[in-house]
């Protein structure tokens, strides 16, 4: 078993509506964090290639594409796993987004799990030296940022 960051937050849409919105707006609520940058010059824009072939990618600024990591699952509205490899990881390096979308009272829960990041050494960049445990909790507070403006954006009507 692989040690993982997991957060869940609750969002006023239905499961179809979330999975939209994490799949097809990521570009729009996704924001970036300098201390989780995908690569040394910024997240660009993220966009899913939808589908069990599929793929997570981001379009920089210099409009070169870089993918982050391959679609593992895809069942919408229920399920979606893919790789995460910011640029610093060597080729061998990955870790594994799992996000749950489950019916509950008056809307969804959306459960990310973020594992494998007990592979990294805490000695690499994208560890930032921090032990494990550590890392792990702020690992979780990025993703709860993320799933917030996310929540933001569904109550906004996708504006």
């Amino acid at each position: 078993m692989t040690s993982a960051a997991i957060v869940s937050l609750r969002v006023a849409a239905s499961p179809e509506r979330a999975f939209d919105a994490f799949t097809r707006d990521i570009g729009a609520w996704w924001r970036a964090d300098q201390f989780f940058a995908l690569t040394p010059r910024g997240d660009g824009e993220m966009f899913f290639e939808p589908g069990p072939d599929g793929r997570l990618a981001t379009r920089l600024a210099s409009g070169k594409i870089y993918e982050i990591g391959r679609i593992l699952k895809w069942a919408p509205p229920h399920l979606l796993a893919f790789q995460w490899r910011p640029a610093t990881f060597a080729p061998e390096q990955m870790t594994e987004v799992e996000v749950r979308f489950e019916a509950v009272d008056n809307g969804a829960r959306i459960t990310i799990e973020h594992r494998a990041w007990d592979a990294i050494a805490q000695s690499h960049v994208a560890r930032h030296s921090f032990e494990l445990i550590a890392f792990q909790r702020r690992l979780a507070l990025f993703w709860r940022a993320g799933l917030s403006s996310m929540a933001e954006q569904i109550s906004d009507g996708g504006r």
